[in-house]
């Protein structure tokens, strides 16, 4: 039967799938076919003449094993191999090597793609902006000839999508699906900030600056833990930039998130005196280190500052720090502690 097997292979070889790749497959598919012909051997195979142009399928029948006392049930054997390719397979032939050019085809684009974005996996990059009618829940968009994904729980609440709008999304997954290389992005997703920082902050890249830990609510503040690396170097000032020139081009990708930089400090209690900025603790009382509860003392004029609204600010803190904070008023706690020295003078005094 003939097939034009050295066209395939120029076609194939174009795309960067090789002879035997494609002999392989189109091998297979043609085995397959056959198995679904009118009277078709249980056992066969196919093989293909590349210099002829043409293929065989050699089949081979069962013979049924004599029963014998130790064995009444023998395997039945396979007889000696025949052609049995079908005289009416012409265009079955064509039709499955056309099936199997165009899947190994897009499997080597898929591949392709695969191979480009496997490695921007918690990478920054940018794309624009395509509206699907038929998916109007999430929103693609195109990077280059790719379309990712920006699925409903990865972008931000109140933030719209216009189509043709330029905007730089975070990498959260590339995978392989059913149909294809699945690019997963993200507007929300914390490390977007950091990524975005690593743009503009040449400290950061060097590692002269380190951010240690990032609490975001997306489309509303993002508080960031920074320290110093190297001597001399002001952590804080490096992501502010020049007049708040860097801090302020992040925000620009942002919208209308607020964003506030704070030191991190191994000490427990410092560090989350620090989280609750713009907040001034007056003292932190660490009351578990297994635990990792603390309560922060803050002046009454500016509790509401540190709990934020509905307890933003202190929802925040917490999940900078990993610690469990309460916080008390700094009056109350000074009134009670001296309360405390009083009853105890006067204790002693007896």
């Amino acid at each position: 039967m003939e097939l034009d097997l050295a066209g395939m292979h120029q076609l194939a070889a174009g795309q960067g799938i090789d002879p035997e790749t494609l002999d392989a497959a189109l091998s297979e598919a043609l085995r397959l076919a056959y198995l679904k012909t009118p009277h078709a051997a249980k056992h066969a195979r196919v093989e293909l003449d590349p210099r002829a142009g043409s293929f065989t399928v050699w089949a081979q029948d069962e013979i049924p094993g004599e029963p014998t006392e130790d064995n009444p049930h023998p395997a039945p054997t396979l007889g000696e191999e025949y052609d049995d390719t079908p005289h009416d397979f012409g265009r079955l032939a064509a039709a499955t090597a056309r099936q199997v050019i165009s899947q190994l085809f897009r499997k080597a684009e898929d591949d392709k793609v695969f191979g480009a974005f496997s490695g921007q996996k918690g990478k920054l990059i940018t794309g624009i902006v395509q509206q699907d009618v038929k998916d109007t829940s999430n929103v693609h968009v195109a990077v280059g000839d790719v379309e990712a994904l920006l699925p409903r729980r990865e972008q931000v609440p109140g933030e719209r999508y216009r189509h043709g709008e330029r905007i730089r999304v975070y990498v959260v997954n590339v995978a392989r699906g059913l149909k294809g290389p699945e690019i997963v992005v993200s507007r929300s997703h914390p490390e977007l900030v950091r990524r975005l920082f690593e743009r503009e902050v040449p400290e950061l890249v060097s590692g002269a600056v380190s951010i240690m830990a990032i609490a975001r609510e997306a489309g509303a503040r993002t508080k960031i833990a920074v320290r110093a690396n190297t001597e001399g170097v002001n952590p804080k000032g490096a992501l502010i930039g020049p007049g708040g020139a860097r801090v302020r081009a992040v925000m620009e990708n942002l919208g209308p998130e607020k964003i506030d930089i704070v030191d991190w400090s191994a000490d427990p209690a410092k560090f989350v005196a620090a989280a609750l900025s713009p907040a001034v603790a007056t003292g932190v009382q660490v009351i578990s280190e297994k635990n990792k509860t603390a309560i922060a003392f803050i002046h009454d004029d500016q509790l509401s500052l540190a709990i934020g609204k509905e307890g933003q600010n202190a929802r925040l803190a917490a999940k900078l720090t990993g610690w469990k904070i309460g916080i008390e008023s700094a009056e109350a706690h000074a009134k009670k502690m001296a309360e405390q020295a009083d009853h105890s003078d006067a204790e002693t005094a007896e």
